[in-house]
């Protein structure tokens, strides 16, 4: 399914009429406070297990594999030849090692590399307690409306057709919360931020770089969401916050 055709997909699949909206993932949650996760309601912080058709598949892949592989390296080797004798592809080659090392430090500074800010009682941990609680599907279709975050997905872990499959599981008011690309004109990138309106916030990974919401935020007046303000960000290490 291509990316850029996600907004209508919405539209067709669940009446929204959205801006634009892409495929997304959290990375693993960690492991929240036991009274925390209680009070919670004790919803589950791990997707389900994937179904026998995707073990069968995932089996598939296994058996498969090995020959993928030895094409692979054919195919590699046949490029590396070419590119030994080519020294402009050779300096095409370190030009990008020195975009994806920029980019993977700019990820870095902005704690796009860290799931949530950290703080369990707050709007975006709150919303990560029970984001498994909501389905328990991996992925998410993040869809961005003029008045409302939208997250879509099947109620439970499915192997294909997850797109026919998918219901709305949770929306947010962009009164409580806007969806932002810190590396906005900067880098390429496969990460967004939802930042809610008491400063807590979480990373989702799309599916590829440059989703159809990336191109929107790139089209917006303002620094890749629906306002400026400064998100506080815990330093994964020492704790200490951090003016973005």
């Amino acid at each position: 399914m291509r990316s850029t055709g996600l907004a209508k997909v919405a539209k067709t699949r669940l009446g929204l009429a959205a801006d634009c909206a892409a495929w997304c993932r959290i990375s693993k949650i960690p492991e929240p406070p036991a009274e925390i996760r209680k009070a919670a309601g004790g919803a589950p912080v791990r997707p389900a297990f994937i179904r026998p058709l995707g073990m069968l598949g995932v089996a598939l892949v296994a058996v498969l594999w090995p020959f993928g592989a030895l094409l692979a390296l054919l195919a590699s080797l046949e490029d590396l030849a070419e590119w030994l004798l080519s020294s402009k592809e050779r300096a095409r080659a370190r030009a990008r090692a020195r975009d994806d090392e920029e980019r993977k430090k700019a990820i870095k500074d902005h704690a796009l590399d860290q799931l949530f800010d950290g703080n369990w009682t707050a709007a975006a941990g709150q919303f990560l307690l029970r984001w498994y609680g909501h389905s328990s599907h991996p992925k998410r279709l993040l869809a961005l409306t003029p008045d409302r975050i939208v997250l879509a997905a099947p109620p439970k872990r499915v192997s294909v057709r997850q797109a026919e499959r998918m219901v709305v599981v949770a929306e947010i008011p962009t009164s409580e919360a806007r969806v932002e690309d810190p590396l906005l004109g900067v880098h390429p990138s496969d990460r967004l931020r939802i930042v809610f309106s008491d400063g807590s916030w979480l990373t989702v990974i799309t599916d590829e770089e440059r989703s159809e919401i990336h191109k929107h935020l790139m089209r917006l007046p303002r620094l890749g969401s629906s306002s400026s303000p400064s998100v506080d960000i815990i330093d994964g290490e020492s704790g200490v916050d951090q003016q973005r």
